[in-house]
């Protein structure tokens, strides 16, 4: 087995491309809307075309990629911590549980008199916030802590599968919340203002230097967990810490956006298959990438029929899908010597 070579330039490089790349989808992503796409420049001098742009394009925009970022961030914690080239962000069961908590909001408020009222004050998405967090302290209680991976793994299944279950029959039961929880489903940064830009920048400024001062715990979890106990890492503690993180920029970024599929999966994926790094240098650029991934799905899904508007979380999960399929194939042509001579 040849060890992995790192180029110490690399990840800077890529960095720089990322942010370069994001700067250039912020541009055209907010040049695009319901009539298709707008020079940002020409419509400067309309004042109603500009505060469309300041108001609409823009916040959302840039929620879209506060959402990557922190679903990137997210999977590339989870996939160190649990050793799994497959784990994402909704292991846990927090997504689940969001789903959950905005079905109960719908149930318990949305025929009363006074739902709008409430809804306006504390909204779906702090039910959504709730519901996640639930999910997951539910999971580390049936789990009986996070000693062990694979009872958490387990736990995070049976908690996805049960409130998932429990969702979808309150649906049935109350057909009235099915428009407004399909929404959520399928994700979508619509509904994405300025406000809700800042609590998903302030929750990605508390866990990217939290997850990156842990991140050589996961440099040694990544050589099996009794190697990292012989270098005396102190892992039942950093486990706690980076599953807080991963619940925390996991919550609110499905709270602000709904289940956006793929983009805390893929991230990483990619990352990994262009730049083979430490876990110091992949977290923030998982991050980086999944910011990247959502703002162009997003102004694709704006662009594409214009002036009707695809599902972001549809348009995410057939894209990494099928990147993911096509990583498979490859991965599976070269193991078994396809194309060698």
């Amino acid at each position: 087995m040849t060890p992995m070579r790192v180029r110490p330039r690399a990840p800077f490089l890529m960095g720089m491309g990322l942010l370069a790349l994001s700067a250039l989808l912020l541009l055209f992503g907010a040049s695009v809307g319901s009539t298709g796409f707008d020079n940002v420049f020409r419509i400067g001098s309309d004042p109603l075309a500009w505060q469309i742009v300041l108001d609409i394009r823009l916040p959302r925009t840039v929620g879209a990629w506060s959402a990557g970022a922190l679903l990137g961030l997210a999977g590339a914690v989870a996939q160190g911590l649990f050793r799994n080239p497959l784990a994402d962000p909704y292991l846990l069961g927090s997504a689940s549980g969001a789903l959950l908590g905005v079905a109960l909001a719908l149930l318990l408020f949305g025929v009363s008199p006074l739902a709008a009222q409430w809804l306006v004050r504390i909204g779906l998405s702090g039910a959504a916030f709730a519901g996640a967090v639930g999910a997951v302290l539910l999971t580390l209680l049936l789990a009986r802590g996070v000693q062990h991976t694979l009872r958490l793994l387990l736990a995070g299944v049976i908690v996805g599968v049960v409130l998932g279950a429990i969702s979808s029959l309150i649906m049935l039961m109350v057909p009235e919340v099915m428009q407004t929880m399909q929404a959520f489903i399928l994700g979508s940064t619509g509904f994405v203002g300025w406000s809700a830009c800042a609590v998903m920048a302030a929750v990605w400024l508390l866990c990217m230097p939290l997850a990156w001062l842990l991140s050589p715990v996961l440099d040694g979890l990544s050589l099996g967990e009794a190697t990292a106990l012989s270098l005396g890492l102190p892992l039942p503690q950093v486990r706690a810490l980076l599953i807080g993180v991963l619940a925390l920029a996991t919550g609110t970024a499905v709270a602000q956006t709904g289940m956006i599929a793929f983009v805390g999966l893929a991230a990483p994926h990619l990352v990994r298959s262009i730049c083979r790094t430490t876990h110091g240098n992949l977290i923030w650029l998982a991050s980086l990438m999944g910011g990247v991934l959502l703002m162009a799905a997003d102004t694709m899904a704006r662009g594409l029929l214009a002036p009707q508007e695809l599902p972001v979380g549809v348009l995410t999960a057939v894209l990494g899908g099928g990147y993911l399929l096509w990583l498979m194939q490859r991965d599976t042509r070269i193991s078994s010597g396809a194309g060698l001579p």
